[in-house]
C-alpha cells in the first residue's frame, strides 16, 4: 500500500530568518512538503497560480504587495486553503484576511517561545484545514440580500450563536447584516487559537453597527449587545440576561463550547430563544442545538453551499435539532423576524 501523499505547502513569509524556520518546522513532517517561498504577496499569488498548492501560510506584513493582497488575488484566481500567521493576535486587524477568504489564523511565536511546541500546532492546523474545499472568493463582492423569514408567533429575547472554522467571516456576514438597535442580546461561541477573541471581538464590531465586545462573569445581556466567550472558558447564560463564564471541563474537546451555550439558553429561555448554527467542523453544538429545539426555541443552521466547513450544521441535520437550513445570507432576515 502506498504512503499518503504528502500535504503541499506554500510559505509566504517576508522575514527570511523567519521564513526558513517555517520551513524547517514543516518539513521536518514527512507528510508535508514545502513546494515553494515567498517573501512578497504578488510572487505568492503568482506561484499559488502555477503550482496549485493544498494549503499556503500567509505574513500579513510583507512589502510591495503585503498578505492582504495576496489573499485577495489567491482566493479570486485559484482558490486555496490560507492559514494566516500574523504577530499581533489581539488586533483586529488579522480577521480582514478572513474576510478576504483565509481559513484561519494564528499567532506566531514570540521571541522566549519554544519553535517545538509552535511547529506541531503549525502542522495540525495545515493538515486540519489542507483538506477543506473553498470556493472563489471575488474582491469587492457582496453577500446578496437576505430574503425575509417567516414572522414568528411570539417574539424571542435571546440569540445564541455557535461556530468554528470559517467562522469569523460567517458571524461577520450575519451581524453586519442587523441594525444597532436589534432589539434582543447576542451571546456567541467561537473556536479560535488562544489569544485571538479580543482581536475577533474588534474586528467585528468594526465589521457591524453593533455592541460586540469578549464577555466577562455577570455582565448583563443587553439588546444590540454581541458577548463572545473567553479563550480558556465556557459562556453560558442565566435568567434574568445574565452572562456566566465556567470552568467546566472541555466539551467535544472544547472549552469554550458551543453545547453548553445552547443548553444553558433552553433551560433559562425556553421557546424565548433562537439559536444559530455556523459553519465548522466536527459536531460541537449539534446536541445543544436540540436541547434548543425541545425547549421550543427556533433552531437555524448554516446550509452547506454557504458554509466553508459543513461538519457542525450537518452533525445537527442529522440530529434532528434543525428547524431551519439556510443560506449564510438569510439568516440575518430570519432573525430579525423572530425578535422584532
Amino acid at each position: 500500500m502506498s504512503a499518503p501523499r504528502a500535504v503541499r505547502v506554500l510559505v509566504a513569509e517576508a522575514s527570511s530568518p523567519f521564513r526558513d524556520a517555517l520551513t524547517g518546522l514543516i518539513a521536518a513532517d514527512p507528510g508535508f512538503e514545502v513546494v515553494a517561498i515567498a517573501g512578497r504577496g504578488l510572487e505568492a499569488a503568482a506561484l499559488a497560480r502555477e503550482l496549485r498548492p493544498d494549503v499556503l501560510t500567509v505574513d500579513l506584513d510583507m512589502p510591495a504587495a503585503d498578505g492582504f493582497a495576496a489573499i485577495a488575488r489567491v482566493m479570486a484566481e485559484t482558490p486555496t486553503p490560507i492559514l494566516v500567521l500574523t504577530a499581533n493576535p489581539v488586533e483586529a486587524v488579522g480577521f480582514r484576511a478572513l474576510s478576504l477568504g483565509a481559513l484561519d489564523l494564528l499567532a506566531k511565536p514570540g521571541p522566549r517561545e519554544g519553535l517545538e511546541a509552535f511547529g506541531a500546532q503549525l502542522r495540525a492546523r495545515l493538515r486540519l484545514i489542507s483538506g477543506i474545499r473553498v470556493i472563489r472568493h471575488p474582491r469587492g463582492v457582496r453577500d446578496a440580500a437576505p430574503t425575509p423569514a417567516p414572522r414568528a408567533a411570539a417574539r424571542r429575547e435571546l440569540v445564541v450563536i455557535g461556530a468554528s472554522l470559517g467562522g469569523p467571516r460567517a458571524l461577520a456576514t450575519v451581524l453586519k447584516a442587523l441594525p444597532p438597535e436589534f432589539p434582543a442580546p447576542i451571546a456567541v461561541v467561537q473556536h479560535i487559537a488562544e489569544g485571538f477573541t479580543d482581536g475577533l471581538a474588534g474586528w467585528l464590531a468594526q465589521e457591524s453597527r453593533l455592541d460586540v465586545a469578549t464577555a466577562r462573569d455577570g455582565e448583563l445581556l443587553r439588546p444590540g449587545r454581541v458577548l463572545l466567550a473567553p479563550s480558556g472558558r465556557h459562556l453560558v447564560v442565566q435568567r434574568p440576561g445574565v452572562a456566566r463564564l465556567s470552568d467546566a471541563p472541555p466539551l467535544d474537546t472544547f472549552r469554550p463550547s458551543v453545547t453548553p451555550l445552547f443548553r444553558s439558553a433552553a433551560e433559562a429561555y425556553g421557546p424565548r430563544a433562537c439559536g444559530v448554527l455556523l459553519t465548522g467542523m466536527g459536531r460541537d453544538g449539534a446536541d445543544g442545538l436540540l436541547a434548543l429545539r425541545d425547549a421550543g426555541a427556533l433552531t437555524v443552521v448554516q446550509d452547506e453551499a454557504t458554509s466553508a466547513v459543513f461538519g457542525m450544521p450537518r452533525a445537527a441535520i442529522e440530529l434532528g435539532a434543525a428547524e431551519r437550513v439556510l443560506p449564510l445570507g438569510e439568516i440575518a432576515a430570519a432573525l430579525l423576524e423572530e425578535v422584532r
